[in-house]
């Protein structure tokens, strides 16, 4: 009787135990940074199919609309037309669009851009770290981020122009004209 206590007890033990060292790893080894509204948008640097670079951190002080994407996707191919228009009246209101595309060749993207008339960054994410960070499922998703690099909405599907229009007013950095 006593030796079934002591088996109990001690697995009791080594149970407890390991659920503390558990809470214990997550607090100090897993990444803490959220993609949530309201929380500040993860910093990421991409190469553009040119081999340019683009740190997240370097547009601070301009509204960011981050958007993932793939050529495959066909409500991206439908919204990048809208962003194109939209871009051309707010980019020079301090209002960036920064296209992330998932996992695809240079030559893809460039062909994409080519034939959609792209006229904003476009960056690639190959191993689709930063797709991760930002705990992105859906594709297209969009990050509307506030001059201050805070998350101020996600958008998850297809957008019309008439809400990208909305969205980049709603990030646009105070007193730009």
């Amino acid at each position: 009787m006593k030796k079934k206590r002591f088996y109990i007890r001690t697995g009791i033990l080594l149970v407890l135990l390991a659920a503390l060292g558990y809470t214990l790893y997550s607090a100090v080894f897993q990444n803490t940074e959220s993609a949530a509204v309201g929380e500040k948008a993860p910093n990421f640097s991409l190469e553009d199919v040119d081999g340019n670079r683009l740190k997240l951190d370097e547009l601070k002080g301009k509204g960011v609309f981050l958007n993932f994407w793939g050529t495959w996707c066909e409500p991206c191919k439908k919204e990048f037309p809208y962003m194109a228009n939209q871009y051309k009246e707010f980019k020079d209101q301090g209002v960036e669009i920064v296209a992330v595309n998932v996992g695809e060749s240079n030559l893809a993207v460039r062909n994409f851009m080519k034939a959609h008339g792209v006229n904003f960054p476009v960056v690639l994410d190959k191993d689709r770290q930063v797709l991760d960070a930002y705990d992105t499922i859906q594709l297209p998703t969009t990050f509307l981020i506030n001059s201050e690099g805070e998350i101020v909405k996600v958008i998850t599907g297809t957008m019309t122009e008439r809400m990208i229009h909305d969205y980049m007013k709603m990030i646009k950095p105070e007193g730009s004209s």
